[in-house]
């Protein structure tokens, strides 16, 4: 047999065996091993909210709890959670101007009652006069729950001011505002609120005190955390 015969026969014996190998196995239906593994279950990574606080719950071991926020039991409100942040303001008119800031840190004492401590830093200008008020207060609280996320608060806070050029005095300062709850543990409170301020000036030529009295609205926003 000549080589070129035996070239051609070679070359045909393997153009017939080659579709034999690309047969896929039966039951194979042309998967993988790792198309025999099934995808995990797409689920929500989203923390919620704890619930809000219940009368039967009191003040824990040594006035506070830790770890308050989304993704655990310890919600807003509930005794022992302590907050810290502060809030600024700004108001402007014709002829007027008040621009404030007050840190603030705060304590649940009871379920959705708060006591908290605020300073206050305001400078208020209008037309012909400017003045910087100083205070300090401590303010007793009541958050009322709307849902886990969202709570209204009044309170009323009471303490110390001073005002430039006519002195210091008592303060009296209501407040209402919204608590929202961002974050695992934030907390964004937009307010309103009406400082109230009373001064004893003394006059030199006369033997009497005169009652100053100086009021300021102020719409503040908000940002404290808690743990």
């Amino acid at each position: 047999m000549s080589t070129s015969t035996t070239l051609l026969t070679t070359l045909c014996i393997g153009a017939l065996a080659t579709p034999a190998f690309a047969q896929t196995p039966a039951g194979d239906n042309n998967t993988t091993a790792a198309d025999d593994k099934e995808l995990p279950k797409p689920h929500s990574h989203t923390d919620e909210a704890p619930p809000v606080a219940r009368p039967d719950l009191a003040l824990p071991p040594g006035g506070v709890v830790s770890q308050a926020g989304r993704g655990g039991d310890i919600g807003y409100g509930r005794p022992g959670v302590l907050e810290l942040g502060g809030s600024a303001g700004l108001m402007i008119a014709p002829g007027f101007r008040n621009v404030n800031v007050s840190p603030s840190i705060g304590w649940f004492v009871a379920e959705n009652f708060e006591l908290s401590a605020i300073l206050s830093v305001s400078n208020i200008s209008t037309s012909d006069q400017s003045a910087t008020v100083f205070s300090a207060v401590v303010e007793p609280s009541y958050h009322l729950p709307f849902n886990r996320s969202v709570f209204g608060f009044l309170g009323l806070g009471m303490g110390g001011a001073y005002i430039s050029d006519l002195g210091g005095g008592f303060a009296v300062a209501p407040r209402i505002g919204v608590n929202l709850l961002v974050g695992r543990s934030g907390i964004l409170s937009p307010s309103l609120s009406y400082e109230y301020t009373t001064h004893n000036l003394d006059v030199m030529d006369k033997d009497v005190a005169l009652l100053a009295v100086s009021s300021a609205l102020r719409v503040n926003i908000g940002y404290t955390a808690m743990w």
